[in-house]
């Protein structure tokens, strides 16, 4: 059974992504992998736009975790996405981003998922609190 598909008013933030040639399959639409790349790639961009992710000497840093995508329709080159975020599930050391991908223009999802960040130190490769100063931030995104 298909989650249901969420609007973008179930985003908070968003990233323009551009479909490119390779990003197509053999049966003529954008592979499954590719959306886990534009998750890795809205998330990991948001925070470091948003001052929290340094990725050569920040600490803690997110691994991944576990990810999730329902498919709702194809899409393929040539073309643009929006890609949208939202925090699904905060923990105290992990943080559920809820994920949608929307042809541009297109008010219903072409895929939706999940992709869950646990925040470690560095160094312990252990999971860590969230500092207070990331769960203010990431609230903007609740």
């Amino acid at each position: 059974m298909s989650p249901e598909r969420l609007g973008r008013a179930a985003y908070r933030a968003w990233t323009p992504i551009t479909l490119r040639w390779a990003d197509n399959d053999v049966y003529g639409h954008v592979n499954n992998t590719v959306y886990y790349q534009w998750f890795d790639d809205a998330v990991n961009g948001w925070l470091i736009e948003a001052g929290l992710l340094d990725v050569e000497a920040g600490d803690p840093i997110g691994l991944v975790v576990a990810t999730s995508c329902s498919y709702f329709a194809p899409l393929a080159f040539p073309g643009k996405v929006e890609v949208g975020i939202a925090i699904e599930r905060p923990g105290r050391s992990s943080v559920t981003y809820r994920v949608g991908v929307f042809a541009k223009g297109s008010d219903k999802p072409a895929a939706q998922g999940q992709f869950t960040h646990v925040y470690v130190g560095r160094e312990s490769r252990r999971p860590v609190a969230l500092p207070d100063t990331w769960r203010a931030v990431l609230e903007t995104l609740a």
